[in-house]
Parts: structure tokens; sequence; C-alpha cells
């Protein structure tokens, strides 16, 4: 079993910047790629970014492109998400997900384990 917990999420106003922490604990998730998906009321839970275990080929959202950065720390079995330039339709619940499959990680399905996420909140 693998336990995650997102932390740094928050309100900030549009333009600002927050950087999301995934913690996990349980098995060692160096061999387990990691991604960020988040959840607007009423929508469904949408891709974000993912981030292989060896750390690179990472991949991002269109929408995201360019702002957000997806990051990981082995040692620490930690993974970041750092988030700029937002805008309100930012807002929502961010989670990180773990997944020992490889490749097509932006569909949600392919991850196994879940945080229970954290609040998001962009102001205009």
């Amino acid at each position: 079993q693998v336990q995650l917990v997102e932390s740094g999420g928050g309100l900030v106003q549009a333009g600002g910047s927050l950087r999301l922490s995934c913690a996990a604990s349980g098995r060692t998730v160096s061999r387990y790629a990691m991604g960020w998906f988040r959840q607007a009321p009423g929508q469904e839970r949408d891709f974000v970014a993912a981030i292989p275990w060896s750390g690179g080929s990472t991949t991002y959202a269109d929408s995201v492109q360019g702002r957000f950065t997806i990051s990981r720390d082995n040692a620490k079995n930690t993974v970041y998400l750092q988030m700029t330039s937002l805008n309100p339709e930012d807002t929502a619940i961010y989670y990180c997900g773990a997944t020992y499959r490889s490749g097509l990680y932006d569909i949600v399905g392919r991850y196994d384990w879940w945080g229970q996420g954290t609040q998001v909140t962009v102001s205009s």
C-alpha cells in the first residue's frame, strides 16, 4: 500500500504562485510514476502533469504547459507541483496519484493510489 498526502493548497490572487507537495509513505515510490490531477465542482478529474520514476520526460496538460512544473525528490518520497501565473480557471481540488504502470499517465484509471486532495482557490 502507498499513502499519499497532499499539502500546499490555499487561496491566492490571480497571477500568483503556489507549490503543492505530495508526500508518500508505505512503499517507496521511487519506482512509481506520479501524477497530479485536479477536479473542479461538478467536473471530472482532469490530468495536470505527470513524471516517471526516473524524473525525465515530464508531461503536462495543454492548459498548464509553461506555467506549472512537476518535480520529484525520491530521497524524500515527495513530488511537487510548482504553479505560477495562476488564474481563476485553475481553481480546483488537486490530487496526486501513484502508478507502477508505464505510460498513458494522463488517464485517471492508470493510477493505483490517490491522496485526499488539497484545495486551490484563485481569486480574480
